[in-house]
């Protein structure tokens, strides 16, 4: 479970069913909204294709995200260079990496991602495609914009601790308040300067930041950052 940055992620396989079920369980409320339009339009194309195809093509983008994220980890691991390793240069590259998502807070790449995501309409309007091909299109399409949007904050989630339920619910919070709040294009701005704020408070003092933990506590042979 939740051994801090740098937690193991196992085979790919066990990687993917357990990514795929939290992708779910913190995508889907944000989504939403997505999906009932394409339900609601959908009942008026007898072209179109079930709801369930559009999903589907949304959660392929993410398990291809989580794909490359798995694969630059063991990338990574397998280098043996110590980036990992708590006790040398793990609280900077842990940091650093939430810096950087901070950073792409504040890019255009993400406005646009995010103004995607806030407008379902506006994309079933020009980007409708008829059948389960273009269903799967579709929703596959939607996914890269949400993984446009999001991908900073889960390469947090993955920095904090994947398995973390307490970085889980946070992120995803952030993730629905970004997407479905009034105010949520304004917020990538606050949260933006959260994410620099932790990430330095990470490299300087990680000792001291509440729900992290500490990966060199012994947790069991399969912590990957030992003391």
């Amino acid at each position: 479970m939740d051994a801090g940055p740098g937690t193991d992620l196992g085979g790919v396989a066990w990687f993917l069913g357990i990514w795929v079920t939290m992708m779910a369980a913190m995508m889907l409320p944000s989504v939403s909204p997505m999906v009932l339009a394409y339900a609601r339009v959908g009942r008026a194309r007898p072209t179109s294709a079930p709801t369930a195809v559009f999903v589907a093509g949304y959660f392929a983008a993410w398990t291809l995200y989580g794909l490359v994220a798995y694969g630059l980890y063991r990338l990574v691991d397998a280098a043996d260079l110590g980036l990992l390793a708590w006790h040398r240069a793990g609280p900077y590259v842990a940091g650093g990496a939430i810096v950087a998502a901070g950073l792409y807070q504040l890019t255009p790449i993400k406005d646009v991602c995010l103004r995607h995501c806030r407008t379902p309409v506006h994309f079933l309007a020009h980007g409708w495609r008829n059948g389960a091909a273009g269903a799967l299109r579709m929703g596959f399409t939607h996914g890269l914009y949400c993984v446009g949007c999001c991908w900073g904050l889960m390469l947090v989630l993955f920095t904090l601790g994947v398995m973390s339920l307490f970085w889980m619910a946070v992120i995803a919070g952030v993730i629905f308040a970004e997407k479905m709040l009034p105010y949520g294009e304004r917020l990538t701005r606050v949260v933006a300067v959260a994410f620099i704020v932790l990430g330095l408070w990470i490299a300087i003092a990680p000792d001291t930041v509440p729900g992290l933990t500490d990966p060199s506590t012994d947790m069991g042979p399969s912590m990957q950052m030992e003391s």
